[in-house]
């Protein structure tokens, strides 16, 4: 007689159990969800001679950036993509990841740093390094934000 009764207050147990993860797992997502929302949009473009680089920004509530950027580079095939990353400071710093249209079968992804200087966003050169397929800038080298090509003046933006 106990072991049916025993049997049954532990599947009693593990149902709970189940419940509650559930309940947690709603919640965490929840907290995710309400993170990733947008908070604040702002565009940027880039002019030098030639090339042209549209940066699309949103700020997410959890203080993490995401958006698009779209660079026209002269004699370079067009690359369209995504951003993401944060600020550290007053330097944000991203990865894009993009298809060329000249290689659209395979997506590239390299880091970006850039200073956030009143209105505007420099576009910085830093030392990069690939490792086991991984491209980053090196921690240990400082990022050049003087001598650049780029530099973003705020926009309106454009839905396309």
């Amino acid at each position: 007689m106990k072991k049916p009764v025993i049997f049954c207050l532990l599947i009693a147990c593990i149902g709970f159990q189940s419940c509650k993860n559930d309940e947690k797992k709603k919640e965490i997502e929840a907290v995710k969800a309400e993170g990733e929302k947008v908070v604040s949009v702002q565009c940027y473009k880039a002019i030098y001679e030639k090339d042209t680089i549209d940066l699309k920004v949103n700020t997410l509530k959890n203080g993490k950036i995401s958006g698009d950027m779209i660079m026209k580079v002269a004699k370079a095939p067009i690359r369209t993509g995504e951003v993401a990353g944060e600020f550290k400071g007053d330097t944000l710093f991203i990865d894009y990841t993009f298809v060329d249209t000249a290689n659209k079968d395979t997506k590239f992804k390299n880091p970006m740093a850039l200073l956030k200087r009143d209105k505007q966003l420099i576009l910085g050169n830093g030392t990069m390094q690939t490792t086991m397929g991984v491209t980053y800038l090196v921690k240990d080298k400082p990022i050049d934000f003087v001598n650049v090509k780029y530099k973003f003046a705020t926009v309106e933006c454009t839905e396309k």
